[in-house]
């Protein structure tokens, strides 16, 4: 080689070195294809966007102005009705005053005030548990829970048809997720039964579940999961406030509270407010503060938020006149719908939430914005979310609506059902 002429400098290494075109980037939003072409085919049709409802004003628990007009709430989980109780509003409006507008740190560090335990204390004396741990919303108290309980070596037994924060929760938990149908008693036992001697067992139930309103057999499900070595879990979000002699859901309902290890709950259902929450009896539960992640990596709730929550929740400890309103409201939209010649989830009211099965998707939405023009908000619900790739019409039932507007809801379903041809 010559000197001077390094080899970079040579014709032939030069081009034996260059560097090819970059490989064209994958375009990660690719997956949601079908789903993107789905939804943009439903409003090609004119129909209203059914996921980007907005309320203007919120006139009371069951009235607001939504795209412009007064409709008739009937979609909003506000179960119990406490979102516009006077007493829960100013005891908000005093923690704005005393505390500012949020913690901006986590529990374990500057985020736990007054009003944090003293909600876990209210919620202490509703369930009559000893431990109660507040998380910032009902997502992370199962993603929580589920995931530090529940490890690699362990196994998670759960309805098919759980949540997505549950699923969530046994993923991040990295431990074996062992599925069965649908509230079958039977196929949760062979299960369990399968499971190598000495595991660490945690069956995950729901009291209700939210698609289409049923509820589950709890009492002999515990029973089955205590008879197999197994840890229980309840989540409570659907029927706490509401379903039980004292609202403690349907675990109390069914008289198996006191054999349920952990139950998980919301604030944004039936407390009115937004927040999640785990109740235990048992004695090592308070080391979860130092080792469940999503509680001690997130900031705490605002002051207000709790303040709100600790009030709502010790007045749903003398709700029952109108749990028995709530009650008779579920009673009649589902006669009256079944009568009409909709298609229901379930044979009986089994909660506050009503489902009506639509055909398919396309009448599904034409459905929903017959309603919304009528002045009644539903939720729209559909695949995958929902069970058997089912659309749905989702109905969830306040206190605070009076049988003067049950039935005025009736009018509406009736003429929008005959409109759209689903009835």
């Amino acid at each position: 080689m010559s000197e001077g002429i390094s080899q970079a400098d040579r014709p032939d290494v030069a081009e034996s070195t260059k560097p090819g075109p970059a490989p064209a980037a994958t375009d990660l939003f690719s997956k949601f294809d079908p789903l993107i072409e789905q939804r943009r085919a439903l409003l090609a049709g004119g129909v209203e966007d059914p996921f980007s409802l907005v309320m203007e004003r919120v006139l009371s628990p069951t009235v607001a102005i939504c795209n412009g007009r007064e409709t008739i709430l009937l979609g909003t989980y506000n179960y119990m009705g406490m979102t516009f109780d006077p007493d829960v509003i100013a005891a908000g409006k005093q923690a704005l005053d005393d505390y500012g507008a949020g913690t901006t740190g986590s529990r374990v560090l500057n985020g736990t005030y007054a009003g944090h335990r003293a909600v876990e204390e209210a919620l202490k004396d509703f369930y009559a548990m000893d431990h109660a741990m507040v998380f910032s919303t009902g997502y992370q108290a199962n993603l929580g829970i589920i995931c530090t309980i529940a490890g690699k070596g362990d196994y998670i037994v759960l309805d098919i048809d759980s949540h997505a924060s549950i699923w969530d929760g046994c993923k991040m938990g990295d431990a074996e997720v062992v599925p069965f149908k649908h509230n079958d008693i039977e196929a949760m036992e062979k299960r369990l039964k399968r499971i190598p001697a000495g595991a660490g067992k945690l069956v995950v139930l729901e009291g209700v579940y939210s698609m289409l309103g049923d509820i589950a057999p709890l009492k002999e499900m515990v029973r089955v999961a205590k008879e197999n070595g197994a840890m229980v879990l309840v989540d409570e979000a659907h029927s706490m406030g509401f379903i039980g002699p004292n609202g403690r859901g349907v675990a109390e309902d069914q008289g198996c509270l006191d054999d349920v290890d952990f139950v998980i709950g919301t604030f944004s259902k039936s407390v009115g407010t937004v927040g999640g929450f785990c109740v235990s009896n048992h004695p090592k539960f308070e080391i979860m503060r130092l080792v469940c992640r999503p509680y001690v990596f997130t900031a705490s709730l605002p002051p207000s938020v709790v303040a709100t929550a600790a009030v709502s929740i010790r007045k749903l400890m003398h709700g029952a006149a109108k749990r028995a309103h709530l009650w008779e409201n579920s009673r009649t939209l589902h006669q009256g719908l079944r009568d009409q010649g909709f298609t229901l989830g379930t044979d009986t009211p089994q909660s506050a939430i009503i489902a009506v099965i639509m055909p398919d998707l396309e009448r599904g939405a034409a459905m929903w914005e017959a309603l919304l023009h009528e002045g009644l908000y539903v939720n729209l619900a559909r695949p995958p979310a929902t069970p058997a790739g089912m659309t749905l019409l989702r109905c969830s039932l306040c206190a605070e609506h009076s049988p003067a507007q049950v039935q005025t809801v009736l009018g509406m379903f009736e003429r929008a059902g005959k409109a759209v041809g689903i009835i």
